[in-house]
């Protein structure tokens, strides 16, 4: 897959952006919104993206993709499609600290989403996040998704105050 927006290039990832990804995943954000996403060496990153890279041409999932910049081929983050069980699916998407604010996540996720649903075979995604990500439910709303539910629930690790959300097709 290779898809290009106004801004970005969303492709499939690459052994050689192993240091982007490794980078990329120690922000803040990551490691308080998706810390199972935090790759504290470089050997990490190429680990995970070995499997990434496994997972290119099947559609189990998960689905990883790089996004960059088309201006300067900037590794900003990635765009994900990720099966949660029962025959559904979950999106995920990251920017980098020093990319956010920028209207990024949501210009790649708007790309990504009819792409990656016809591909997969699917008609709703789920979208599930922290309710204190604020910025992940602006990006999910300015998307189409539409909140179902807000509260206690599973996330991670634990349990705490979470937003579903679902896109359909």
């Amino acid at each position: 897959m290779r898809l290009e927006t106004e801004r970005l290039l969303i492709t499939e990832m690459t052994m050689d952006m192993a240091m982007d990804v490794h980078k990329n995943s120690l922000d803040d954000d990551i490691r308080r919104f998706v810390p199972d996403e935090v790759f504290e060496t470089l050997e990490e990153a190429q680990e995970t993206i070995d499997f990434i890279m496994s997972q290119y041409g099947a559609t189990e999932g998960p689905l990883i993709y790089a996004v960059l910049t088309k201006e300067n081929n900037t590794n900003i983050g990635y765009v994900q499609l990720v099966p949660i069980g029962d025959g559904k699916w979950e999106i995920g998407y990251h920017v980098a600290k020093a990319y956010t604010c920028k209207g990024y996540a949501t210009e790649a996720v708007k790309a990504f989403l009819p792409v990656i649903t016809e591909l997969v075979g699917v008609t709703e995604v789920y979208g599930i996040r922290l309710l204190e990500n604020v910025a992940s439910g602006r990006v999910l709303e300015k998307c189409g998704f539409e909140t179902f539910f807000t509260g206690e629930g599973s996330y991670h690790d634990g349990v705490y105050e979470i937003s579903k959300s679902v896109w359909k097709r």
